[in-house]
């Protein structure tokens, strides 16, 4: 386990987490009067209640040790720990990070992703605080009332100030982006929101806090933006754009303010893959001198019983369907990866649909499963959002020009929006975002070539899709086509996954194929 400072070494670590470990030196040797500090954080966790259940552990661990020299712990979350608008699995994520004793969180996009009377319900119930300095509203607002700009945290008399932002971009990222048009509730644009952040660090100052945390869910790009453009914030947790920001490295997540002074930034992926633990010593006036961020596995750590055992009884015992014969290891760029896992629920749809095509973009695909037994909670964690399946015909240009839209994903910042999956293709792309040629798959297993250079627009297909794309969200506005939907299934990509286990009789193998094919 990583623990944080120590008296003797910033590089102490429990010999059960094998992790890369940089310390990064501003020139100071551990002088007497300079604080330590230890920052247990997460981002982006997307409702993954069993990558909870072991993060649970983990900061258990980091609660247990006890450092050598006296350090100031904090835990702090960056936003989207929800996702979706079921409050069975967001009643889990506020109930997660009361498990783990965070203090404060961002607001995130997927916090807002329920409708205003359901954000206002759950966060009743919320025990830390709710951050976001960039956001305009109305006094009167329901969901305004719950939301702070930003407060000061207190540890062995020393004050640090926390402040919070929430997406510049969330009205197009969340599904009832109306109803916060309605409470008159929007983002500050990126410009705007600089200028609310150092409001924010300048009132604090006042108050003779020195240092400042940030609680970002701008993304990396933004966050970069933010460091260089501000004066006075010495740390930025982030999230959103769900980059994996091990260690320091100059240039990549140490910058420096406006004021010459070093700000970190960290993040820590998605879906609850990783939590990291930012080990920092600040001198009297509240400047980094040393810093160490660490990046740990929650694989690598045990289910935690009690989280486990409280979940099952908001989300229900999970029922085991099936057996995994073979599975494929845990993607580490989802985004532009093959997902074995993709291709069967894409598979299950196009069956159970009786479409010609079955397309979903990478983004939604967020689990994995293990060889073994599978059940009903595994199986709701691969695609969470519950977006259900519709069927649309389209023309053959259409669906072409979605997945080289989809294929530039090899190189767009943050490699997004991801890759297109299919059931009924076969394509081929190249790593600079090239779609070279395409195959259609008819039912018996023959091929058709479709000329991916001139796709043709009098040709149709029936496809298979789910609420999210069809609505030409992720800018694929080629596939905004929902109102002229022939049918409308009350099911999504995991009622089939699970709907196709039950059918199968002995172990499943989830294996590649090769329908889409990558080439340098």
């Amino acid at each position: 386990m990583i623990s944080p400072i120590s008296m003797e070494t910033t590089n102490l670590i429990y010999n059960r987490l094998k992790s890369q470990k940089r310390t990064h030196s501003f020139g100071s040797d551990g002088l007497a009067g300079n604080t330590r500090t230890s920052i247990f954080y997460v981002n982006d966790y997307h409702g993954k209640a069993i990558n909870m259940e072991r993060t649970v552990t983990a900061s258990n661990e980091f609660d247990r040790f006890e450092s050598s020299f006296p350090t100031d712990k904090l835990k702090l979350a960056s936003g989207d720990i929800m996702l979706g608008e079921d409050k069975k699995v967001n009643r889990i994520a506020v109930n997660f990070l009361k498990f783990i004793g965070v203090t404060a969180s961002a607001v995130g996009n997927h916090e807002c992703d329920m409708k205003s009377n359901d954000f206002v319900e759950i966060s009743n119930d919320i025990n830390y605080k709710l951050l976001a300095c960039n956001m305009k509203t109305s006094p009167d607002s329901k969901i305004a009332s719950h939301i702070e700009k930003s407060y000061i945290e207190e540890h062995n008399g020393h004050k640090y100030g926390i402040i919070g932002v929430l997406p510049t971009d969330l009205i197009s990222r969340v599904k009832y982006g109306r109803v916060f048009q309605d409470q008159k509730i929007e983002p500050a644009n990126i410009d705007e929101t600089i200028k609310d952040i150092q409001i924010e660090v300048d009132k604090l100052k006042q108050q003779g806090v020195n240092k400042i945390i940030l609680l970002s869910h701008s993304g990396y790009g933004y966050d970069i933006k933010i460091a260089k453009e501000t004066s006075g914030i010495d740390v930025i947790l982030g999230g959103h754009s769900h980059n994996l920001l091990p260690g320091v490295k100059e240039g990549a997540n140490l910058f420096y303010s406006k004021t010459g002074e070093p700000v970190i930034i960290t993040q820590a992926g998605r879906d609850g893959k990783n939590f990291g633990i930012l080990n920092l010593e600040f001198d009297k006036n509240g400047v980094i001198k040393k810093v160490q961020n660490n990046v740990g596995t929650t694989r690598m750590f045990s289910r935690n019983l009690v989280a486990r055992n409280f979940f099952e009884n908001i989300l229900g015992k999970p029922e085991v369907v099936g057996v995994i014969g073979k599975a494929p290891q845990p993607l580490k760029n989802d985004l532009v990866e093959i997902s074995p896992l993709a291709y069967y629920g894409l598979d299950a749809i196009r069956e159970r649909s009786g479409a010609d095509i079955a397309i979903v973009g990478a983004a939604n695909i967020r689990g994995y499963v293990e060889k073994g037994k599978i059940d009903t909670r595994t199986i709701s964690e691969i695609s969470p959002f519950k977006n259900k399946i519709v069927k649309i015909n389209y023309t053959e240009k259409e669906i072409v020009d979605s997945i080289k839209f989809c294929a530039k994903s090899f190189v767009n910042r943050n490699n997004k929006p991801g890759i297109m999956y299919v059931s009924g293709l076969k394509y081929t792309v190249s790593k600079n975002g090239l779609v070279y040629d395409m195959k259609f798959i008819h039912k018996d297993g023959t091929e058709e070539n479709i000329d991916v250079n001139n796709p043709r627009t009098d040709k149709i297909y029936s496809v298979a899709i789910n609420d999210y794309y069809s609505s030409g969200n992720d800018d694929l506005s080629m596939l905004n086509k929902i109102n002229q939907a022939t049918e409308r299934y009350d099911w999504d990509l995991n009622d089939c996954v699970e709907w196709k286990i039950r059918q199968t009789k002995g172990p499943i193998d989830i294996i590649d194929d090769g329908r889409i094919k990558i080439v340098d």
